[in-house]
Parts: structure tokens; sequence; C-alpha cells
């Protein structure tokens, strides 16, 4: 499921200055229900709406249909479908506090298994830099004692198809050059 950019900004504007019910509203969003409704009852808002029609995530007639029909859903316009599509084929863009620590680990991993991938491609794929991606190489890291290998696509550190894509592409540099 898809939903908006800024959820809870756009529910805010949503509540403010339409005649949606929360279930609308909160289907719509991503959110629960009651999470609406308390957003609704907040007398202080820390948060700013945010106009989904200027963003052009909304049409205002599907607004309108949905103010006159309960039963009707507001619907996210293709476009940022798309967008969203695109950002999750290139892969996990943040990397939880927990899983922080296990990047050394994920490193190891992809040199072991993709020696042919080049430190600048691992260190694109890790979010990492160069010269940590070498040291971890060449065994000379500081906590290289320290690292637990793990595969970074189970703890989700990398996609496995921005991976895969990655080592497509040495594969064929090294196969274009040899």
């Amino acid at each position: 499921m898809n939903y908006p950019y800024m959820p809870k900004s756009t529910a805010l504007w949503l509540i403010e200055n339409t005649a949606l019910s929360f279930e609308q509203i909160a289907e719509f969003c991503g959110m629960h229900e009651l999470e609406v409704k308390a957003i609704a009852d907040s007398e202080k808002h820390k948060i700013q709406g945010l106009d989904p029609i200027i963003n052009g995530q909304l049409t205002r007639e599907n607004i309108a249909e949905c103010e006159a029909d309960e039963n009707a859903k507001l619907v996210l316009i293709d476009s940022i479908v798309a967008k969203q599509k695109e950002q999750n084929k290139k892969g996990v863009g943040y990397t939880p506090k927990l899983h922080r620590q296990n990047r050394l680990g994920g490193i190891l991993w992809i040199i072991r298994n993709y020696a042919e991938l080049t430190d600048g491609q691992i260190a694109r794929l890790m979010r990492s830099t160069n010269p940590t991606v070498a040291s971890v190489r060449n065994k000379t890291h500081k906590s290289y004692s320290n690292i637990n290998i793990a595969s970074p696509i189970v703890l989700g550190l990398v996609s496995e198809s921005a991976l895969q894509e990655a080592v497509a592409k040495a594969r064929r540099k090294t196969g274009a050059g040899g």
C-alpha cells in the first residue's frame, strides 16, 4: 500500500479542510483511526498541515467524491505511486540504530561473497566510506577482530535487488574488460 509523504501533516490538513471521515483519512494516510481522532482533538499541533492537492498527491475531485460518499476511498495520484516504487527499488534508505553496529559485518560478508565488487560499490551499497571498506578488506580496521559476519540483506542494511544490480554491473565490467 502506498501512503502520502508526511502522513500526519497530510491528515491534519484533511481534518481541518475537508469533511472526510476519520476512517477515510486514516486509510489514506496509513494510520489508525484513533491516531487521526487524536490529531483532530489536539488543540496545539506540533505539526503543520500539508496540502496534498498542492503537493500533487490528491485531486480536488477525489476529495469531493469522498466527501459525498463515505464508502469512497482517497486515491494517491499515480505519479506519486510510481516515484515511491522507484525509491523502493533503490534499496533500504534508513539503517536502524540496532543494525548500525552490524554494518562492518555486512561489508565483510559482501567482500567474502562478492569479491568482484569495488570498494566504492560496496561503500555506496552499505552507506559507508571507501576507507572503511578498504580497511575491512585489508583486515586493518580497528574493530576487525570484533566483526560479526552477517548478511546485510537479512539485517535490512541493503536490498537484495540493489546488491544483485551492483554485482551484475561489476560482472559486466570485468567481463567486458577481460
